[in-house]
């Protein structure tokens, strides 16, 4: 069935059964922070946030990190750090796989609580650690945010959406402490669009859907933000007429992926498309900009 803006609908379900022990652990234990720090892919800012990240965090400070920066569009980036801001939150930018921003973090902490230390100090408890609850969706790059902040390997890596591990609590430096939690996702997303952010970029793993839907899809998103992109990497120019099993049929005749005669592979061609994004090799691509866009 195809949706009247051209994109294919996709019948993306979640299963949440198993997330909320998870959720109900981090409510449980956000009386023992200071602080909430939640992660977010920068590619996917508003997919990747939990919609009831306002409940959660209460009126806890927070800090909102942007990751994976060196795969997103760093104009839009920019947008969104203005947003973020706008709402009243610290913002990040980081690339915990390379650890560029990452050194920031405990500084950017120590600002946000600043007056929680200066209160510390006036009771003479000089020295008292700051306690940051860290959340985030499963493999938006938490664990490896926190491997990078912590110089070590601290925190269990490879979340899976469905997994849930027990809270963690890893130490920083003398003065901060991280609760590490289990990537979460949220019961029911906004809307199919959300569903498909995330499987895009991976959030939900893509084996359990319809790849060449998905791949379709995702070739109408480029053709309409980023047409170059389509053009660089698979060198032809998007027809704007094509649906966007068309456009990956295309993008197969390009690269040869022949099944038969007159037959191309777009089920390769989807995993391809989806494969090179993830690498970056589409180039700094965003998917969402700021509400004020």
């Amino acid at each position: 069935m195809t949706q009247n803006n051209g994109f294919e609908k996709m019948n993306i379900q979640w299963f949440p059964g198993h997330m909320t022990k998870a959720q109900r652990m981090i409510e449980e234990n956000l009386s023992m922070v200071d602080a909430v720090c939640e992660i977010l892919d920068a590619r996917i800012p508003y997919s990747s946030r939990n919609p009831d990240i306002d409940r959660l965090a209460g009126d806890k400070p927070r800090l909102v990190i942007l990751n994976r920066v060196d795969l997103a569009d760093p104009q839009i980036t920019a947008r969104w750090r203005k947003y973020f801001e706008s709402c009243g939150l610290a913002i990040l930018e980081t690339d915990a796989k390379s650890g560029k921003g990452v050194g920031s973090f405990a500084p950017a902490v120590r600002r946000l609580l600043k007056d929680k230390l200066a209160a510390y100090e006036a009771k003479g408890q000089v020295g008292r650690p700051l306690r940051v609850m860290i959340l985030g969706i499963p493999n938006v790059g938490k664990s490896t945010f926190i491997n990078r902040v912590a110089g070590r390997k601290a925190a269990i890596a490879g979340d899976k959406p469905g997994v849930t591990r027990g809270k963690q609590w890893i130490n920083i430096d003398q003065g901060l402490d991280l609760l590490d939690t289990p990537g979460i996702l949220w019961p029911k997303f906004d809307s199919q669009e959300v569903g498909e952010m995330l499987a895009i970029t991976n959030a939900i793993k893509a084996d359990v859907l319809d790849k060449e839907t998905l791949g379709a899809n995702f070739m109408l998103r480029l053709r309409e933000l980023y047409p170059k992109a389509i053009e660089e990497r698979y060198k032809f120019v998007p027809d704007p007429d094509m649906n966007g099993f068309e456009l990956l049929e295309q993008a197969a005749k390009k690269r040869g992926f022949l099944v038969s005669r007159g037959e191309y592979d777009i089920e390769r061609m989807a995993n391809t498309l989806l494969g090179e994004y993830h690498d970056g090799k589409l180039g700094r691509l965003t998917l969402e900009a700021p509400p004020d866009a």
